[in-house]
């Protein structure tokens, strides 16, 4: 299939422009096709005769949204909705990627896609306006709610939380992480390949799609230096004691167990983490 990819230079995008080989993955850059510019996102898809479109740009500096509302839900709501518009009328699959932060985090078991939403967040009600736009309409289109993604492109000022966690240790630096936030982080590349199966399957709708088992982003920390062969202590504190802008939830594990009844298991999340320091390590 010919698809088109907006958001290419991503983690996930960049995982999928590497693992969709079966396909002729189009890729522009954002000056190229900016997910607000509806007219190039169009001439894009003429271009490329896309049969999929693959969404995952998005407004995603949580804090900074808190006080550009007005942006937050121009890029992931909006735009989202003009996008998935064009495809509908075309009848091209469209596939865009949401978030956990649509959820409240009162829950003490993962999130399933039948749970009610609650955003927290000017990002979490941005995101989960997006996906009822989308929803709404009666079209061939995936909404893929992930969680926590990491990936082996990401920003190199920036790393990833991996990356933060192990250079920290290695430099002898204290290390800090809460302990009371449960989450479901999930390596991109996995992901890439879950969506690459999922836009096969023609059973359209909302999932979930994350690594496999809640857990503490303490002991996340923990199983990475773990899997780093590092021993070094990691202090505990608490989600009050880490200040932000935008509130986050406390409990934002997702289940995937609808993906796996389509066919698609998603790994665990420490088979994440052994992945991922697998294929950076190539």
């Amino acid at each position: 299939m010919n698809v088109l990819l907006i958001g290419g230079s991503g983690q996930l995008g960049q995982e999928i422009r590497v693992r969709w080989t079966g396909h002729d993955v189009f890729a522009p850059s954002h000056a190229q096709a900016p997910i607000e510019d509806l007219a190039r996102v169009e001439d894009w898809i003429e271009r490329s005769q896309a049969a999929v479109v693959v969404n995952c740009a998005a407004f995603h500096n949580v804090d900074v949204c808190e006080t550009q509302s007005d942006q937050a839900f121009a890029i992931n709501a909006l735009a989202v909705d003009r996008i998935a518009a064009l495809c509908e009328r075309r009848g091209i699959v469209f596939v865009t990627i949401s978030t956990d932060y649509v959820f409240d985090g009162n829950a003490n078991e993962p999130y399933s896609e039948s749970d009610c939403t609650n955003p927290i967040s000017c990002y979490g009600a941005s995101k989960r306006a997006g996906e009822s736009l989308v929803l709404r309409r009666s079209m061939k289109a995936f909404v893929v709610r992930t969680c926590g993604v990491y990936g082996r492109f990401a920003s190199k000022s920036k790393g990833t939380f991996v990356d933060r966690i192990i250079k920290q240790a290695r430099e002898g630096q204290a290390i800090r992480v809460v302990s009371d936030v449960v989450a479901s982080p999930t390596y991109a590349g996995h992901l890439a390949d879950a969506l690459g199966k999922l836009v096969l399957t023609a059973e359209y709708g909302l999932y979930h799609a994350c690594n496999n088992g809640p857990v503490s982003w303490f002991a996340f920390a923990q199983a990475v230096l773990q899997h780093a062969g590092i021993d070094y202590p990691i202090e505990a504190i608490a989600a009050s004691d880490w200040k932000a802008a935008a509130r986050r939830p406390v409990y934002s594990a997702l289940s995937s167990a609808k993906l796996e009844r389509v066919g698609i298991v998603m790994p665990s999340w420490t088979d994440g983490i052994a992945a991922y320091l697998q294929d950076v390590a190539r």
